[in-house]
């Protein structure tokens, strides 16, 4: 197992060189100028102030020599530079205490989608032929297909405007009230899926031989469902929940921009539109990373709750 784990992690830094140089290149040779953008009504190309700036950025060296920089600076320093559109700040700075925001709201959503989307899905399995299970799958597909930009305003009309529980936006942290708004829109939809994937892997589940020789051992139900069928069911969970962890960095954006909530979505949208292309190279190599540890972490539950799967 450990030979294993350490040989995915020596792939990790050719992984993020990879999506460094990507993202580094569609950056200085896609639309856009971060120095027009900063500039605005004054800039002039051919002004001493425009040569200045784009000096002072590194934006005048070629292309080799800036992504050389820059990957140096990370490697050695942990440095990701300094944001293009708050002068004096270094992304490092910007981007702790917002990825710390989107932690905890994807946490909040992923409590409700696996808190109540494991337990459904579950139990309409074994509900097979009666009436609630095509309901809850229809009531999911339902869900599914609603945008959250629909979603926002009905629970905020619902829970703000009508009943007044909770505030109608901002941000408190993980035990603030404001949190549930978020964690409701956010989660549901994963309640669908979750829901929608436990059910048919139960099902696959307990049509194999070993279920059925399990019952015809004398084996409880209950016995039967916790050791062999929920454990065997979840398998394919995992890989599911494990990007939605890798997620928790970056999932959000438009839901964090309308409810005014200071994370990391928020932070790469304004980067987008004001190309400030340090921040968005952080934000694609946090999220590159955690998802290559996020197949990591997989993989080793596999083994875990399946003893039958090793790794070599």
């Amino acid at each position: 197992m450990w030979i294993y784990i350490s040989r995915r992690l020596l792939w990790l830094p050719f992984l993020l060189l990879a999506a460094s140089l990507i993202t580094f290149t569609l950056g200085r040779f896609g639309p856009g100028d971060p120095v027009q953008v900063m500039l605005g009504a004054r800039y002039d190309p051919d002004s001493e102030v425009t040569r200045n700036l784009r000096a002072q950025l590194g934006l005048d060296k070629s292309f080799a020599v800036q992504y050389k920089n820059y990957v140096w600076a990370v490697v050695r320093h942990g440095d990701f530079g300094e944001s293009f559109r708050f002068r004096g700040r270094s992304v490092g700075s910007l981007l702790a205490r917002k990825v710390w925001v989107s932690v905890r709201l994807n946490a909040a959503a992923m409590i409700v989608s696996v808190g109540i989307g494991i337990p459904l899905g579950f139990w309409i399995a074994h509900r097979q032929g009666s009436w609630q299970d095509p309901t809850v799958v229809a009531f999911s597909l339902v869900l599914m297909s609603v945008p959250i930009m629909v979603s926002i305003p009905a629970v905020l009309w619902v829970m703000c405007l009508k009943t007044d529980l909770v505030p109608c936006g901002g941000w408190g942290g993980f035990w603030d009230v404001r949190i549930i708004v978020p964690a409701i829109t956010m989660g549901i939809p994963g309640v669908a899926g979750l829901a929608r994937l436990m059910r048919a892997s139960t099902l696959e589940v307990m049509g194999q031989d070993f279920i059925r020789t399990a019952h015809a051992k004398g084996l409880s139900s209950i016995v039967v469902d916790y050791r062999h069928v929920l454990k065997n069911a979840m398998i394919p969970i995992i890989t599911v929940l494990a990007f939605s962890l890798a997620g928790m960095l970056s999932t959000g954006f438009i839901l964090e921009r309308i409810l005014g909530i200071p994370g990391v979505g928020n932070l790469a949208i304004d980067s987008i539109f004001n190309r400030d292309y340090p921040v968005i190279m952080a934000i694609t190599l946090m999220g590159a990373g955690a998802f290559v540890i996020a197949n990591l972490m997989a993989d080793i539950a596999y083994s875990l709750i399946d003893p039958r799967i090793r790794y070599q």
